[in-house]
């Protein structure tokens, strides 16, 4: 029998060999590595507790967007770098954002400090470690002895589910990928054909329709972050609403050189009512099973008002607890409150922040469209205070006093703007003659995983890789698409969506363009840093969110520390992309490192690279 070490060293299939990485799943009772020495297959399989660490390891290796030591994605950056809202001034050797895509040097032979550095690097990411390792549960969960089937029906259904997860993952960065069928041995021969677009795309429709039967709809708080029924049904939706967009469903190449691999090659009308069809199996089983919902903003226990913070707090509660009733995919690494310092470090060591670009489309609390030619620097011509208004009933008090906000809540739960609490309960350092100021700041900082208080990061931190608020949205696109226009169904979801932080719903009457625009924004101000935006502009083909100029706001306080009174002025963010003047669709998928082809086992190059 095979020693359990000798079986686990190919995680990443078509990379060669490469050596496990030990286990720093911090859940009780689920930390243990599976590649105990001596460990054989039997024994490993020998009770359910000792088989759930192999699934647990499928677990591990999913994909998490927070910077951690867990990968070092962009070169230890965020992906939102690299869309219209966020501007990257980290500058190291090993940045992505600065040195391949603003400059546009990403190439498919990136070879030191900047292999890494992509958004995807096809051979060194962990999705194969997620397969491999499901895999290895999914063949080997029958030699448990005595083991109730129920039960492990569901654990092989929550490793499809996890499987399912990591093809979506690269499906999205990539196009088609090699698809396994079992968990590799290290001696046999290495050929793995790239599968088409439509060919993976259908294979993780067919992972998440075979495990719904064996998952319930919700687990227990002991259970919390495995795999539900929700889980898949909520996967399979957001999977084929991105398959049937139009970069990849449509009777035009996004690229001269798209191929079957990388999209459909054709239009077809039923890609949308497959999505639409998902969306009513997630609804049918939400109305008959519940426990699923947007986390609410409560009332003033004495006025009865719901105040802007609350709105903002229940937003916050949504993206970043643990278990609750938002929570459709929640991914994690540790229980420890430090596992993601590097992700506020980031942003504390460097003067990349928000742009104005996107801080300008959060509309005012009631609703309004913010001005996109607001008179920044005429006080005396502002409709309104563009971030806080003096209110003695407010909840942000600098200086001895208080003040409200003026904007959608979620503007300020995203971007720390000029006069907010940020990060470790001092006014954050986004103006230009704050003491602590950074070169290169557009104006604006990061606030969504950051926080305003080091209390407010007390607790063990998730990925939110779905939540419950994109399933409403995922729900309505589908409609709106599938039918010409927007039903009263897709109305009623975006608009929970948007009463959850206090705005008014869309207004009726809305095209079908009008509708998929707005919900298009919807997806901007509600899903800020969820590596979402990316995406939307990849496969709406989103030019113009590649192309424009960024802007970002010089401003000036009253204080070098805690300022509360505000002038601002307009400015052109820096650094440039070279997109600005030379754009290419290329960039909608990751090249495929050319030592990746030269291998021979079956993978072949993305469009334009």
């Amino acid at each position: 029998m095979k020693k359990i070490t000798q079986l686990l060293t190919i995680a990443l299939v078509g990379a060669g060999v490469v050596a496990c990485e030990s286990m720093k799943l911090g859940d009780a009772g689920l930390s243990q590595a599976p590649e105990t020495s001596g460990a054989t297959i039997d024994t490993l399989f020998a009770t359910v507790k000792d088989a759930d660490k192999v699934l647990t390891s499928a677990y591990y290796y999913l994909p998490y967007g927070l910077i951690s030591d867990f990968d070092s994605k962009m070169g230890g950056d965020f992906l939102e770098s690299i869309t219209d809202h966020f501007i990257s001034n980290k500058h190291s050797d090993s940045d992505g954002p600065n040195n391949l895509y603003y400059s546009g040097g990403l190439s498919a032979n990136l070879t030191g400090s900047y292999a890494g550095g992509e958004n995807y690097r096809f051979g060194s990411e962990k999705d194969y470690h997620v397969i491999r390792y499901a895999w290895l549960f999914l063949e080997n969960a029958d030699r448990v002895p005595d083991a109730d089937p129920a039960l492990l029906a569901q654990k092989k259904a929550e490793a499809k589910v996890c499987m399912a997860i990591a093809y979506s993952n690269m499906l999205r960065y990539l196009g088609g990928v090699p698809i396994l069928d079992h968990a590799v041995d290290p001696a046999e021969k290495m050929v793995y054909p790239r599968n088409t677009f439509a060919e993976t795309v259908d294979y993780i429709v067919s992972l998440c329709d075979e495990a719904v039967p064996d998952l319930p709809w919700s687990v227990s708080a002991v259970d919390d972050g495995r795999m539900t029924r929700a889980a898949a049904l909520g996967l399979k939706l957001r999977v084929l609403c991105f398959a049937a967009s139009p970069t990849f469903n449509s009777d035009e190449k996004w690229h001269p050189e798209a191929d079957e691999y990388t999209c459909y090659g054709n239009y077809d009308a039923a890609r949308w009512q497959a999505a639409k069809a998902a969306a009513d199996e997630f609804m049918r089983e939400l109305l008959s099973n519940g426990h699923y919902a947007l986390c609410e903003a409560q009332p003033d226990a004495l006025t009865g008002l719901i105040s802007p913070r609350s709105y903002r707090l229940a937003y916050r509660k949504g993206y970043y607890e643990r278990g609750t009733t938002e929570s459709i995919i929640s991914i994690r690494k540790s229980n420890s409150t430090s596992y993601n310092d590097k992700h506020y470090e980031v942003q504390g060591s460097y003067g990349s922040g928000a742009s104005l670009n996107w801080v300008n489309k959060f509309p005012w609390a009631d609703g309004t469209s913010f001005p996109e030619d607001f008179p920044w620097e005429s006080k005396e011509e502002w409709p309104e205070h563009p971030f806080f208004k003096p209110d003695p009933m407010g909840t942000l008090k600098v200086n001895g006093a208080t003040f409200s906000e003026t904007r959608d809540p979620r503007l300020y739960e995203n971007v720390c703007v000029p006069g907010d609490i940020w990060r470790d309960g001092s006014v954050g350092r986004a103006y230009d003659n704050h003491k602590y100021h950074q070169d290169g700041c557009p104006g604006f900082l990061m606030m969504k995983f950051v926080l305003q208080q080091n209390t407010d990061r007390s607790q063990p931190q998730h990925w939110p890789f779905m939540r419950f608020a994109e399933v409403l949205l995922n729900c309505a696109e589908a409609y709106n698409e599938a039918d010409g226009g927007p039903s009263d169904k897709a109305y009623t979801w975006v608009n929970a969506v948007r009463a959850r932080v206090g705005l008014p719903g869309l207004p009726e009457g809305m095209t079908k363009e009008e509708f998929r625009e707005a919900l298009i924004l919807e997806r901007e101000l509600e899903f800020g840093f969820e590596e979402v935006r990316w995406f939307d502009m990849v496969r709406w083909g989103l030019t113009e969110a590649f192309t424009t100029t960024l802007k970002g706001l010089t401003s000036y306080g009253d204080s070098n520390t805690s300022a509360t009174v505000f002038t601002f002025k307009e400015k052109e963010a820096y650094p440039p992309r070279k997109w600005y003047t030379s754009w290419d669709t290329k960039w909608y998928l990751a090249p495929i490192p050319a030592i990746e082809i030269n291998k021979g086992y079956g993978m072949t190059q993305n469009p334009g690279w």
